[in-house]
């Protein structure tokens, strides 16, 4: 049983010190100014503001330079809420006058005033974006790392046998963390289920809607038995044109190899033929998803050997502007030869690199063999 740390203060000097009519006023006081993060940092950066400037006017222009109140500013903006925001920037602004009344308007310069002026601008538009988002100080930024690393791990596929092997490459538009292409996966002993899904836009863009249906997608998969009319039904029955949503969704056995490819508005897959050599283009097809009530897809099925290998990418990698769709997907069959000599591991990245090359877009490919 553990036992609880002595009190700082006594019980019997506490109970005497709040009969104390003066030190309960102070005590409040205390805790409703100094115990708040936000007006601790608010009055220590005004304090530190109206010191610059009192030490810019009557000790040294040079050692105490007004610039300094530059970065005061950007503090403020970094962690302060905007109403606090607004209190410093008076006192930066006092802070400024004070310098120009004892030292003459010259002295503060008008290139240090336009470069406050524009800091002031940028740390109120950085306080009313983290005002809306109802966080403080950077939180806003870890938010946004912690769910780029919740989607990249969930992108990741499961732990596949020995016999198996597998490769995910995912490159976003503009080498940003957030895009419109994703990927979830699961596995039930025997059988993994695979969607690769493809949100229309790019980058940042696509990014936000993204995130929020791969948590839809990710729970949706495994969990009925017709993935892709269940995501059909969920995206018809939100409201407004947020533009389309393409996916391509494999069910692989890992005992037998038998699998099955259901897409809707996708690419197609294609599969390479240990036997012939050659790469075919899986016939599932279907309509784009959300776009009507019932989604009628046609599956395509077959049977891994060893050797063999299924290819899910998205439009990304064969579309490209003024380009016909065909003449992207024969430029891909082709490249993807020179995965044979390499090997497919090794392979997967050179691909995505050589069809990204020379346009700006989200780009995703899975790659799923047995050696």
């Amino acid at each position: 049983m553990s036992s609880r740390p002595a009190p700082l203060i006594p019980p019997r000097v506490r109970a005497a010190l709040v009969r104390v009519p003066f030190l309960v006023h102070v005590v409040r006081f205390v805790r409703r100014v100094f115990i708040a993060r936000d007006r601790n940092l608010l009055i220590t950066l005004i304090v530190l503001a109206l010191v610059i400037g009192f030490l810019a006017a009557e000790v040294s222009n040079e050692w105490f330079s007004p610039s300094l109140l530059i970065l005061v500013t950007l503090v403020g903006g970094l962690q302060l809420r905007l109403r606090s925001l607004i209190k410093l920037l008076v006192g930066v602004g006092v802070s400024l006058g004070y310098v120009a009344v004892n030292l003459g308007a010259g002295r503060v310069g008008l290139g240090l005033g336009v470069t406050i002026l524009f800091t002031t601008v940028l740390a109120v538009l950085m306080a009313r974006t983290r005002g809306k988002l109802g966080v403080q100080g950077l939180r806003g930024d870890a938010m946004l790392l912690e769910l780029r690393d919740r989607l990249k791990s969930q992108g990741e596929l499961p732990q596949l046998p020995k016999d198996w092997g597998a490769k995910v490459v995912l490159k976003q538009a503009g080498g940003s963390s957030f895009g419109g292409d994703f990927l979830v996966s699961m596995r039930d002993g025997d059988f993994v289920e695979i969607a690769l899904v493809d949100v229309s836009g790019k980058g940042v863009d696509a990014g936000t809607r993204a995130l929020l249906l791969s948590g839809t997608f990710g729970g949706l998969l495994g969990s009925v038995d017709d993935f892709l009319p269940a995501c059909n039904a969920y995206l018809h029955r939100q409201r407004g044109d947020e533009g389309f949503v393409t996916a391509v969704h494999l069910r692989l056995d890992l005992a037998t190899g038998d699998y099955t490819i259901t897409s809707a508005g996708h690419p197609p897959v294609v599969k390479f033929d240990a036997g012939t050599g050659n790469w075919q283009v899986a016939s599932a097809k279907g309509v784009v998803l959300g776009v009507v009530p019932d989604l009628h897809c046609e599956p395509d099925s077959g049977t891994l050997r060893k050797g063999d290998a299924l290819l899910l990418f998205t439009d990304g990698l064969i579309e490209q502007p003024g380009r016909d769709i065909d003449a992207g997907l024969d430029r891909l069959l082709g490249e993807a030869e020179r995965l044979l000599p390499s090997g497919f591991r090794d392979g997967a990245r050179a691909l995505v690199n050589a069809m990204a090359s020379g346009h700006n877009d989200d780009c995703a490919l899975v790659l799923i063999w047995r050696p």
